[in-house]
């Protein structure tokens, strides 16, 4: 996927206020629009107008600027590019809606950072609508992988961002105090009641909806409620067997680790996963790893199995 500079397409600087955004976006528009555009250009022209309505898609809206913003500025145009993980940890969005261009001919640039976030709400919409509930927010919050097995409770700070006086993009925080549930998944969606955006009028607030992200952590890698981690072991332990303690994110566990255990072997535990009816799995992945030759002793037991230990693991590679 390649990075879009949308401060570039619009040729103004990333400092520019949200009118020299508008003023130029008219422009180019003007410029592009495909009724002024009929020539052997016409096609050119028209993926011109696409991509300046994608940006002025992302930079008329002081949410989704704020959150492009937090990318950096340190990207070129058509670089290769990935998003950061948790990169929009804690904005918050209300999912303000869509200018007249269509968001199904952006770039896959787009879709990647914003397809999740809320549409346009039709009940905001009408002035004549004397009393609406208000708009429901969403923002994303990163939890550890043992508050998703323990639950708890937990302060996060959100940003909100909104324009100043002066057209610019500011981000307002606000903390909030989240009960996190116990068994919580990746993708799920904790849900605060009256934490949104006001009603008009009579109107209740709407909701606000967290969606929870799992940090990654060394070792460890989950898939819905099976919780994968790495298992160091020696090589005359997974030579040999044996009972051994593995400290695990849901408490200590005492495992039986067969006789020739080769890397890469997954021993399974039936609901040692992250709770939830039914809970997960774990899988302790056994990972073998060779202690440092940093002394003569350590040295001559190396040269010790070598001699005394007949074993070619090469045997059959090759012709």
């Amino acid at each position: 996927m390649e990075y879009k500079d949308y401060y570039k397409v619009l040729g103004v600087e990333r400092s520019a206020s949200q009118d020299e955004i508008k003023r130029a976006y008219r422009k180019l528009v003007r410029k592009y629009h495909p009724d002024v555009n009929t020539g052997p250009d016409a096609a050119e022209a028209e993926q011109k107008f696409k991509e300046v309505g994608e940006a002025f898609e992302v930079l008329q809206d002081p949410e989704k600027r704020a959150a492009y913003d937090q990318l950096g500025a340190n990207w070129q145009e058509g670089q290769s590019f990935r998003p950061p993980p948790d990169w929009d940890d804690g904005f918050e969005f209300s999912g303000g809606g869509f200018t007249e261009a269509d968001p199904e001919q952006f770039s896959s640039f787009f879709d990647e950072l914003f397809s999740r976030r809320g549409g346009f709400d039709p009940r905001m919409q009408s002035g004549r609508q004397m009393h609406a509930p208000g708009q429901d927010h969403h923002a994303k919050i990163v939890i550890d992988l043992d508050e998703a097995y323990n639950g708890g409770t937990r302060d996060f700070t959100l940003r909100k961002p909104e324009l100043d006086a002066h057209g610019n993009v500011v981000l307002r925080e606000r903390s909030i105090r989240v009960a996190i549930p116990k068994g919580v998944t990746e993708g799920q969606h904790i849900r605060l009641a009256g934490q949104g955006a006001p009603g008009v009028g009579q109107g209740k607030s709407g909701d606000l909806f967290l969606e929870v992200a799992l940090r990654d952590q060394p070792g460890f890698r989950v898939e819905g409620r099976d919780v994968f981690m790495d298992l160091p072991v020696t090589p005359w332990e997974a030579a040999l067997g044996g009972r051994i303690e593995v400290k695990t994110p849901g408490g200590k566990v005492e495992l039986t680790l067969p006789k020739h255990s080769q890397a890469g072997k997954k021993l399974r535990f039936k609901g040692r996963g992250i709770p939830g009816k039914p809970a997960g799995a774990l899988y302790a992945v056994i990972k073998i790893v060779i202690p440092p030759t940093e002394t003569d002793k350590a040295r001559e037991l190396y040269e010790e199995m070598a001699r005394e230990i007949d074993y070619d693991p090469r045997q059959g590679l090759g012709v």
